[in-house]
């Protein structure tokens, strides 16, 4: 005599290892978890961002940085002898002194425009770096352009008549080393870059702590 095979309980799936894993309803006992990660602002939205840091950068603090070159670099004084001009002091470092002075005036700009896009947007992203670059670029010619535009005038000989003979007068203001107009986007773009991966969130990674389970739910030993 065999005993009757009785189907399994009500709630309970049957022992089947060829069936499909179940599925929840959104009721109690979710198997499945996925993490939800965070949304981001969108392209259209970081784009914009990236157009406002430009010209921001460009056009307010290329004017601050130029003004501030022109206030603050050593002026070149010239005599002229009513046939030539000539430097006054031949072994003076005022010339030096004009590009160094816009270099690390350009370089503070850099760091405190990195710092604050830092702040005001600390997940990053292409479109700012690119902006701070770009922006930083701006700004560097514009502040180089307003600060000769703001100095002594560019006709030299036309100065020295107006002085006279013996009388010293300054230079026309240059920046004689070109390369002094990147300072300003290179420390911008490693100021945002190391603030971003030191102090920047992070990305949750999907399952890191979760334990593998079946297709029941129940822990994989």
């Amino acid at each position: 005599m065999t005993a009757p095979l009785t189907p399994p309980p009500h709630n309970q799936p049957p022992n089947d290892p060829w069936a499909p894993p179940p599925t929840s309803g959104g009721g109690e006992g979710h198997l499945w978890y996925e993490p939800e990660k965070p949304a981001g602002p969108g392209l259209k939205t970081e784009l914009i961002e990236a157009v406002v840091v430009t010209v921001v950068m460009a056009l307010l603090g290329g004017a601050l940085l130029g003004v501030l070159w022109w206030w603050l670099a050593p002026h070149v004084p010239l005599v002229s002898d009513g046939s030539a001009v000539y430097f006054k002091d031949t072994e003076g470092e005022q010339a030096v002194g004009v590009d160094g002075t816009f270099t690390l005036l350009a370089l503070a700009m850099g760091a405190v425009s990195g710092l604050v896009v830092f702040l005001l947007r600390r997940r990053g992203g292409v479109p700012l770096v690119v902006a701070l670059m770009v922006g930083g670029l701006l700004g560097a010619v514009l502040a180089w352009r307003l600060g000769v535009w703001l100095g002594p005038g560019m006709d030299v000989a036309a100065r020295a008549k107006e002085v006279g003979q013996g009388v010293t007068f300054s230079a026309p203001l240059k920046l004689a080393a070109k390369g002094a107009l990147l300072a300003w986007p290179l420390a911008g773009l490693l100021v945002q870059l190391g603030l971003t991966a030191l102090f920047g969130p992070r990305d949750p990674e999907a399952f890191e702590d979760e334990q593998p389970k079946d297709g029941y739910g129940a822990p994989v030993v």
